[in-house]
């Protein structure tokens, strides 16, 4: 009876090699406070996870965006907190952040508010254009609502892209 058992042996978690993280199983969410110290502490992050999961390349481009994203979220959150999300799939990063900043049901308020999340994300646009990725923002399919903002990051496009020289 024990040799059947034995062969049946599956080891648990603690006895099996670790393996490095993947880029494919990056799938990661952090809830921040809507606060200045916010845009670090989400790059910080990504910076970490990225290097974590084999996409060292991707690195400086996603850090940017992040900080980007980050530092709009908590500029227009209403809330005490904004949430990110990242993701790689089909061999593009998402970056994912989303705010308490309701959608304007008045089309004037909407329009202006709309203008003024653009104009303050013209960096991200930037860098986004770029490294030929896609971004936008619009209403957060969330309960209770909100601002979903997103960039996508296609890897080759990322990794090739490089900050001017300060």
């Amino acid at each position: 009876m024990s040799a059947i058992l034995a062969s049946c042996w599956i080891p648990t978690r603690d006895e099996m090699p670790p393996e490095p993280p993947a880029p494919e199983s990056l799938t990661y969410s952090l809830t921040l406070p809507a606060a200045p110290q916010s845009p670090a502490i989400a790059r910080e992050a990504a910076c970490s996870i990225l290097r974590a999961h084999g996409l060292e390349d991707v690195a400086p481009t996603a850090e940017l965006v992040t900080t980007e994203l980050t530092a709009c979220a908590c500029r227009f959150t209403p809330t005490d907190e904004v949430y990110l999300a990242l993701r790689y799939r089909d061999d593009a990063l998402r970056v994912i952040l989303y705010d308490g900043h309701p959608r304007h049901v008045n089309t004037r308020l909407a329009t202006a508010c709309d203008s003024r999340r653009r104009d303050a994300l013209a960096t991200l646009a930037e860098v986004v254009r770029v490294s030929q990725g896609d971004w936008g923002f619009g209403e957060a399919r969330q309960p209770g609502g909100g601002t979903r903002m997103w960039a996508v990051l296609p890897r080759a496009g990322a990794g090739a892209y490089r900050l001017p020289p300060v």
